[in-house]
């Protein structure tokens, strides 16, 4: 994955354009980094195959101010939309600028709503944030998802008060999300474990 010049240029103007530069910063920690980019290199992988395929279309559930997004882009991947969802209001701007390129292409999308309420119809579904979210809540989002998604799936052992859904293992995650997995692995950082599975929901 090779981050070019013109996109390092409309991140750092959404930094300096959001409400929060110093939150929207966080969203750049070397663990969140490191998680991303881990995330985007174990999903060219198992996408390979369809590489001369259709362009997919990926749809990231907790989307924050739209990194990942903007790193998919700059990926391997053949990609024909992105939405990212995020309960926050204050992101939805942030994305943008974050992914101006691409929006001014009409290939990302971003909305304020709740991941739960969200019509989901994409390739590919992506949450990194398992650990916001109750297991009632979880439950019912993997529910509403259609059958033909992948689904790319990451949470951590990071105990901290906004964390409510942690996971002791990737066993213990595995357990959590109930999915059919075709590939699970763990990514040790220096202040926590991070832990992914990528698969489909069981039919």
């Amino acid at each position: 994955m090779l981050i070019d010049t013109d996109h390092i240029h409309h991140w750092m103007q959404a930094i300096r354009n959001s409400n929060n530069p110093m939150r929207t910063m966080d969203a750049f920690w070397s663990g969140q980094l490191k998680s991303k980019e881990w995330l985007i290199d174990r999903l060219e992988f198992v996408t390979r195959p369809r590489i001369n395929t259709k362009p997919l279309t990926i749809d990231i559930h907790g989307g924050w101010v739209g990194v990942l997004a903007s790193m998919l882009f700059q990926s391997n991947m053949n990609i024909k939309h992105i939405k990212s969802v995020d309960i926050d209001p204050l992101c939805q701007h942030v994305a943008y600028n974050m992914n101006k390129i691409e929006e001014m292409e009409q290939r990302f999308t971003s909305i304020t709503g709740d991941m739960l309420d969200v019509e989901c119809n994409a390739d590919i579904v992506i949450n990194t944030s398992c650990e916001h979210i109750t297991q009632k809540q979880y439950d019912l989002w993997l529910s509403r998802l259609p059958s033909k998604s992948m689904l790319v799936l990451q949470s951590n052992d990071y105990k901290i008060d906004e964390h409510i859904r942690t996971c002791e293992n990737l066993n213990d995650f595995k357990k959590q999300c109930n999915i059919n997995a075709v590939f699970s692995e763990k990514l040790e950082l220096p202040l926590y474990n991070r832990y992914m599975l990528i698969g489909y929901k069981h039919v």
